[in-house]
């Protein structure tokens, strides 16, 4: 059963404390959406996402079911338990306001209100102030519902469509995890019109991991960050 269901609006940013034991579900509404997200440990910000440490620790550049976001603590904030969609990257980054312009022309709240060029960095930094974090808080993040291809060259691109109407990915918080998602369109997007998607929140109750959880037992490296996440609860 759903606790709570929100729409985070296109080029809108979100937070909320993800409680231990519950999943958070996002659903591309309209395909193509991009989710950049961060996370925190709530007790202690100053414990963040590593994305070094988890793909270094997972063996693997994306992400998917599976697979987990460790923290720079060697512990385990959230678990991808669900995914429709099977890639999801790690490495794009997020944009800026001189990414934004440069791409889409300035797009200011005076001229288009609430259909302004919004970008991600911007939006964090917005949003983490509410619970007194700032520039310096900000790391790389995760882009959900993206995938970005890397060329024999060392090139970078967005791969097209890669998520579907009603693709959805599924976290569940294996620490009080502060979560603030972003839905403005990713850095390396090639369309030339601005055009973020919406994407729908879920939150339920889904209990703690087991022995034999597919996250823990999917490389021993993960079965030694569900017991240092274990051991800082006792």
């Amino acid at each position: 059963m759903s606790l709570w269901e929100e729409i985070v609006q296109p080029g809108a940013t979100w937070s909320h404390v993800l409680k231990r034991g519950t999943a958070l579900r996002m659903i591309d509404l309209e395909g193509g959406a991009n989710a950049g997200a961060v996370f925190y440990n709530f007790e202690c910000p100053a414990e963040r996402y590593n994305v070094a440490d988890t793909l270094k620790a997972q063996h693997t550049a994306r992400l998917t079911k599976g697979f987990v976001l460790y923290s720079d603590m060697g512990r385990i904030l959230c678990s991808i338990t669900e995914d429709t969609i099977g890639w999801h990257d790690p490495i794009g980054g997020a944009s800026d306001p001189i990414l934004v312009e440069k791409k889409y022309g300035a797009g200011r709240y005076q001229e288009l209100r609430n259909d302004r060029h919004t970008n991600a960095r911007e939006g964090f930094l917005l949003e983490l102030a509410k619970w007194g974090l700032g520039p310096r808080d900000l790391m790389a993040n995760v882009n959900f519902f993206s995938r970005v291809d890397v060329a024999e060259d060392g090139g970078i691109s967005l791969h097209p469509t890669n998520s579907k109407p009603g693709d959805y990915v599924e976290l569940r918080a294996e620490m009080n995890v502060l979560t603030v998602i972003n839905t403005c369109p990713h850095p390396l997007d090639t369309a030339g019109k601005y055009g973020p998607k919406p994407v729908r929140l879920s939150i339920r109750h889904v209990g703690s991991p087991g022995l034999d959880d597919a996250c823990r037992v999917s490389c021993p490296e993960n079965g030694r960050g569900f017991t240092l996440t274990e051991r800082y609860f006792l």
